[in-house]
């Protein structure tokens, strides 16, 4: 697989937005999979702009409900997301991100967001974190 903004011109792009289904905020879901391997790495939410400038740049940006704005992934930690391929859900309502990892997605240093599984009736920690967020973000 090879890192590709699929939609590159405004009517394909058009397109792609009439089949989406944004919330009330206008926003969808998104959730991130290592291309290679199928590893769900993390969910978050983009809006029409987050999409558009992926889908032009070739890099995973989404949309930050804590700060209100764009947060282009990996622009402070280096942890990049490069779109492979986009794809919608069966009512258009989530996104799926086909994506190629550089580094950890999780900002808790781990490579993916779901390190914690229900076992044995207790949430217990599947994966320790491959780097420090202190390392990622600074002190």
């Amino acid at each position: 697989m090879t890192d590709a903004a699929l939609v590159h011109s405004a009517p394909e792009r058009d397109a792609l937005f009439a089949a989406l289904r944004f919330d009330a905020a206008g926003l969808v879901p998104a959730i991130a999979q290592a291309a290679e391997s199928g590893e769900v790495l993390m969910l978050a939410w983009m809006n029409r702009a987050a999409i558009e400038e992926t889908l032009i740049t070739g890099r995973v940006c989404y949309f930050s409900r804590s700060r209100n704005q764009l947060w282009r992934k990996g622009e402070t930690s280096g942890q990049v997301q490069h779109l492979i391929e986009l794809r919608l859900d069966c009512d258009g309502d989530a996104v799926l991100l086909l994506v190629r990892q550089e580094g950890v997605a999780c900002h808790t240093g781990r490579r993916s967001c779901f390190y914690r599984a229900m076992r044995d009736g207790v949430f217990q920690e599947i994966a320790a974190p491959l780097i420090a967020p202190e390392t990622l973000y600074g002190a």
